[in-house]
């Protein structure tokens, strides 16, 4: 069952539970009220615990938009640079990166205090337990990543709870010891099918110890912290079940971000469900008109594989980039579901929902490929808007627009990860339902642990690397024969810059590289000018290129300040936190 009915059904007993007689009311204060009548039974808790559900973010313009704070992604609108790159970032009054968790938290506490009372047998005392501790949990990783060292709060608090509430921060190796121990312990005691379909299970539970121990292992070695093993461990440790458990993948990519239900799809551990005229996204609809804009960087393109596994430096299959045509041929098949492949059209006007091809063959090679490779309902050309108004041609630049104001772009590598046409004619109510944990990511997290503890061999790479790679039609990895990428990192290992590069792949767009960045302690990397196709002054008139030549890769937001802050790793807390909490100290650097 689709869990969003059932956080309907949450937000109902809420509601009838603060609605009673004000006599009432007065005797009873809400949250005893809600506590004597809830948690008394199995049912009812399970009601409550819907809640819960909503801090997944699913899709939400928050994802991609995080994303231009790395070096992989942009925002092709104008004044859209990342304030984290250009340092602009200011400690903020309030903030709901702040608030929002510690708020899911004093929920989530609320039902860890009644579970003893509640009269359930033990095993349903510790399944709820393990609920408990893996949303506890969740929460408290989104604070740790930003914030590094908070305040941990074991039980739901009060107003006379002053010195809980407005304590000091918890030294970073309780909250994060805390947490895995916690995990661990969920991971023998939750009901291991958990309370139905698409609902958190032992699966999730390990899904959460892979994102969150690769995480915390790397924070600690990268930054010198120590202490990584265990996490790292951990992370292992609970990506090798998971691939016990789904040992297969969806063999279609894009049918993983792009469904009308995940319900049952091969790899997908947990997923958000959307249904029209109940629970609907904009993340579709932002691929088919004016307001997406997103777009990979040429570095994130020069990523992507060719079909014989060697880099576009290395293969004789790479014809060169000074053409959009040639520089799509013989990809990673990943990269055409993640940015719209070039092709002209012809139509009778610039808003017209049909078409016709051109006299040059090469303008439909592309749209000869979506159509073997996707299907109507997905990822054909040529795009088209949510009113089904077909756009003559990719790359359609913002600058050089020809008439259409729609599905446009800064760089030419137009991200369309999240396009599809399973609604028209209808904006900003989309229903493709978004994975939460999926295996793709599991895959790269256990690579690369294995790496860290020095335990990678081929055997781990055909386990991980190369089923992904299967996935994309291309070539597998030999760690005995690495192609020579001159755009690595001489810090970085040749072999874990590969396994950094299908990560990079295979999660493009989906909010993690950032993160990513900031673990390895990396950011260094988005110092650099974030370019884009390579264009000739006679063909786009007015597309700003590199250093004004005319011909050469495009360069919107030019050259970045050259030296990215230590003290940016950690998020500013915000200063109503600060003037509310004597003992909450603010992060170094942000004083």
């Amino acid at each position: 069952m689709k869990y969003f009915k059932n956080i309907f059904c949450f937000f109902t007993l809420t509601g009838l539970l603060v609605s009673c007689q004000d006599d009432f009311l007065d005797l009873v204060p809400k949250d005893e009220l809600t506590e004597k009548t809830t948690f008394t039974s199995y049912e009812n808790i399970l009601t409550y615990a819907w809640g819960f559900y909503d801090v997944f973010p699913g899709y939400v313009p928050s994802i991609p938009t995080s994303e231009r704070n790395g070096d992989l992604f942009l925002r092709a609108a104008p004044n859209s640079e990342s304030d984290w790159i250009w340092q602009r970032i200011t400690v903020p009054g309030s903030s709901s990166d702040w608030n929002d968790p510690y708020r899911n938290i004093r929920r989530i506490n609320i039902m860890l205090d009644n579970l003893d009372g509640s009269g359930m047998d033990q095993t349903s005392i510790d399944h709820w337990r393990s609920v408990g501790y893996f949303f506890r949990s969740y929460n408290y990783f989104e604070l740790v990543k930003k914030y590094g060292s908070v305040p941990w709060i074991e039980h739901a608090v009060g107003d006379n709870d002053n010195d809980v509430v407005y304590g000091p921060r918890t030294p970073r190796d309780e909250v994060t010891g805390t947490m895995l121990e916690q995990l661990l312990w969920a991971e023998e005691h939750i009901k291991p099918e958990g309370d139905g379909p698409n609902t958190v299970n032992v699966h999730a539970v390990r899904a959460l110890l892979s994102r969150f121990g690769l995480f915390e292992g790397t924070w600690r070695k990268y930054h010198a912290l120590g202490g990584e093993e265990v996490y790292l461990r951990a992370c292992a440790e609970a990506s090798e079940k998971l691939m016990s458990s789904f040992p297969d993948l969806h063999p279609s990519f894009d049918e993983v971000f792009n469904s009308e239900s995940l319900a049952g799809v091969a790899g997908v551990i947990l997923f958000k469900p959307y249904a029209s005229n109940q629970y609907t996204h904009g993340q579709t609809a932002r691929s088919r008109n004016s307001s997406g804009r997103y777009d990979l960087t040429r570095k994130a393109v020069d990523m992507y594989l060719m079909t014989d596994g060697e880099t576009r430096w290395t293969s004789p299959l790479f014809e060169g980039d000074k053409s959009p045509y040639t520089e799509f041929r013989n990809r990673d098949r990943r990269f055409y579901f993640t940015v719209t492949p070039p092709y002209e059209v012809e139509t009778p006007s610039t808003n017209s929902t049909e078409w016709s091809f051109t006299s040059d063959p090469v303008h439909r090679e592309y749209i000869d490929l979506m159509n073997e490779i996707s299907d109507p309902v997905h990822k054909t050309l040529p795009q088209v808007n949510w009113r089904e108004i077909v756009l003559r041609q990719v790359p359609h630049y913002f600058d050089d627009r020809k008439g259409q104001g729609f599905i446009i772009s800064y760089t030419g590598y137009y991200y369309w990860k999240n396009y599809n046409r399973i609604l028209n004619n209808i904006d900003f109510a989309d229903i493709s339902d978004a994975p939460v944990f999926r295996m793709g990511e599991i895959l790269v997290n256990y690579a690369e642990a294995k790496f860290e503890l020095g335990e990678f061999d081929q055997g781990t790479v055909d386990q991980t690397i190369n089923k992904l790679r299967e996935r994309g039609y291309i070539a597998g990895l030999d760690i005995g024969s690495i192609p020579d990428d001159p755009t690595r990192d001489p810090a970085v290992d040749p072999v874990l810059w590969e396994i950094r590069r299908e990560r990079a792949v295979e999660l493009m767009g989906e909010g993690y590289r950032p993160d990513d960045l900031r673990r390895w302690k990396k950011m260094d990397y988005v110092t650099e000018r974030k370019l884009g196709r390579w264009i000739k002054r006679s063909e786009v008139k007015k597309v700003p290129i590199l250093n004004g030549a005319s011909e050469g890769y495009i360069d919107y937001y030019g050259e970045p300040p050259a030296e990215f802050p230590g003290y940016y790793y950690l998020w500013p807390i915000p200063s109503d936190q600060i003037v509310l909490n004597p003992q909450l100290k603010q992060n170094p650097g942000w004083e």
